[in-house]
């Protein structure tokens, strides 16, 4: 399954089986080794009402704020690269590498979890980790178990080890990434409430591809 330039798909993130958090972002680009979507501005946000549990830290915004975020996923892979701009010249800021569960496709969009620690690394300035603190709290709290605690840092320290290294496993030119204005505002795709959730991979799974072959998309622009 491949999805074409400008198609709008589904960001779920689930936990315990469930969706607490959709999303709709936008492809940019469709290929076997890499999968990047556009989070436009005025995405809308939608929280799934749960039967038991906490709801999503993000619970209560109703759309996302700012300019749009352009992300990079590899298949397998337990993080996805976030490329953010910032001021009214939407001059770009940097690289988040957000650590989350290799996401899995379905007949809308896919299927992952954020997994709480994050490295920042700016445009100009050294790395930073973001959110260390909060893995043991979300032990506390019943959302991660401590297998899940010992591979994420494990996993945040090998990224933090390869970019302290400079290396960079995605195409920095998707930096200069302008999008189409009207991508705006997305409305959900018919499906996201029925299609059925993914199941969720094991701690063993987050891990860092270990194919270095890229497929060189292009860094498109559609202005």
């Amino acid at each position: 399954m491949t999805w074409q330039h400008g198609k709008v798909i589904v960001h779920r993130e689930l936990w315990r089986g469930q969706p607490w958090c959709v999303i709709p972002q936008i492809v940019v680009a469709d290929a076997r080794d890499e999968l990047v979507t556009y989070l436009p501005e005025e995405a809308p946000f939608a929280f799934p009402p749960r039967k038991h549990g906490p709801a999503h830290p993000w619970a209560g915004k109703t759309a996302w704020v700012g300019h749009g975020v352009l992300v990079v996923r590899r298949p397998g892979e337990a993080c996805s690269v976030f490329h953010f701009w910032e001021g009214p010249e939407r001059r770009f800021a940097g690289w988040y590498v957000n650590l989350e569960e290799p996401f899995r496709r379905t007949a809308v969009g896919y299927d992952t979890q954020d997994l709480e620690l994050d490295l920042w690394l700016p445009a100009d300035g050294p790395l930073v980790v973001k959110d260390e603190e909060m893995v043991e709290q979300r032990v506390r709290e019943g959302r991660f178990t401590k297998e899940q605690a010992r591979a994420i840092r494990a996993l945040g320290a090998e990224l933090r080890e390869v970019l302290d290294r400079g290396e960079r496993w995605w195409d920095e030119g998707w930096a200069s990434f302008v999008p189409d204005p009207a991508w705006r505002a997305p409305a959900f795709p018919d499906g996201w409430e029925t299609t059925p959730p993914t199941e969720a991979p094991p701690p063993s799974a987050y891990r860092r591809s270990r194919d270095e072959t890229r497929v060189d998309v292009g860094c498109q622009s559609d202005t």
